[in-house]
């Protein structure tokens, strides 16, 4: 009877002893890790936008006439001042050359009227002249004098419409389409558009972010100036980077956003007009944020939660709280100290208390020889 009872009692205690080497001899699972940091991390604030110009200006004729040339093409970037077209101003010369004659009639009426002006004050002095005629020539000299003050105001109208004859940029810009060529007859009654230049560099992005960002972003400006990125839909290069510029007056009460704009310099014509573009503005930096890859957040039923290889081997689980994500990078709030090793590639496979191994850790060091000297 003791026979038989004797395995059956010492088979639990060889159980309790072989068990933990069988487990220590399991391989363990294969994943790789990234450190968790602790350190400065922006606040970024993701938008959707539009880029708009800061200036688009319409080129209208100030002037009737007849386009003798066209100086520029179509889509060219063009400098302010630059001429773009050349009207037929031959008209407005030949009126020019005979206002200037008339005008130089007037001044010789003027010599005349002054002179006999000054001719009766001296003989109504010595009773020779009538108080009424020295009145009269004065007179005449002041309206002399008023007509050549006209005559110079028309000169200066004429030369005005010989100079809106050659039409320039306003503005630096980039040449929309040009629907007139030479020989089209231009009225300013008309009110036709010739040209449409719109500025390129600097340029415009605006976009929309909930009202909760609001103090922080007002905030930031109140200190100095507020980043902004922006990258076009489908781009992968580096964003154009630009300064927040304006902040609106009031929140939009329908959808709960304040509407921003932003300045970016465009040299190259990175931004064009009307793209659709993603936006983050930075308007703070944490200073000691705990950040992870965001790929090795998990979700569960009992909220987020990352997995930690410990020294020993084992992968153990820790709740997290997601902040945000910057980049490939999360913002969390939890047990995470800095330099533990967060399972990134393998989270999946693994278990609480579970056995890994770093596919990623850097090969032990090889055992040096020392060789002893005879």
């Amino acid at each position: 009877m003791l026979s038989r009872l004797i395995p059956l009692i010492l088979a639990p205690l060889v159980l309790a002893l072989i068990l933990p080497f069988a487990a220590a001899a399991q391989p363990g699972i294969p994943v790789t890790t990234e450190p968790a940091r602790v350190g400065a991390m922006p606040v970024e604030v993701l938008a959707n936008g539009t880029v708009v110009s800061e200036s688009v200006v319409t080129i209208r004729t100030r002037v009737d006439g007849q386009i003798t040339q066209v100086h520029v093409t179509e889509g060219q970037l063009v400098r302010r001042g630059q001429v773009l077209f050349t009207l037929d101003a031959r008209l407005n010369q030949a009126i020019l050359a005979q206002q200037e004659a008339q005008l130089a009639a007037n001044r010789a009426q003027i010599v005349r009227f002054q002179a006999d002006a000054v001719r009766y004050q001296s003989l109504r002095g010595e009773g020779f002249a009538a108080q009424q005629r020295f009145e009269q020539a004065t007179a005449e000299a002041a309206a002399a004098v008023a007509t050549a003050r006209a005559t110079e105001a028309l000169i200066q109208q004429t030369r005005l419409a010989i100079e809106f004859a050659t039409i320039v940029a306003e503005t630096d810009g980039k040449l929309g389409v040009l629907p007139l060529r030479v020989g089209n007859v231009v009225r300013q009654a008309e009110n036709v558009a010739m040209a449409t230049l719109t500025q390129m560099n600097p340029i415009l992005v605006q976009f929309s972010v909930p009202e909760r960002w609001l103090p922080q972003i007002r905030t930031a400006l109140n200190a100095g100036e507020v980043q902004a990125l922006a990258l076009g839909d489908g781009e992968t290069g580096p964003p154009a980077e630009g300064r927040l510029v304006f902040v609106d007056s009031a929140v939009d009460t329908a959808t709960g956003t304040i509407q921003l704009r932003a300045r970016f310099d465009n040299p190259e014509g990175a931004l064009w007009p009307g793209q659709y573009v993603r936006v983050t503005v930075v308007p703070t930096i944490e200073a000691d944020a705990i950040s992870i890859p965001s790929a090795a957040v998990q979700t569960g039923q009992q909220g987020r939660f990352v997995y930690v290889l410990s020294p020993e081997g084992l992968a153990r689980r820790r709740p997290v709280q997601l902040v945000r994500n910057v980049r490939d990078r999360a913002v969390v709030r939890g047990e995470i100290v800095a330099g533990e090793k967060i399972i990134v590639d393998g989270a999946q496979r693994v278990t609480d208390g579970a056995r890994a191994v770093e596919r990623n850790a850097p090969p032990a060091a090889a055992p040096q020889r020392v060789s002893s000297a005879n």
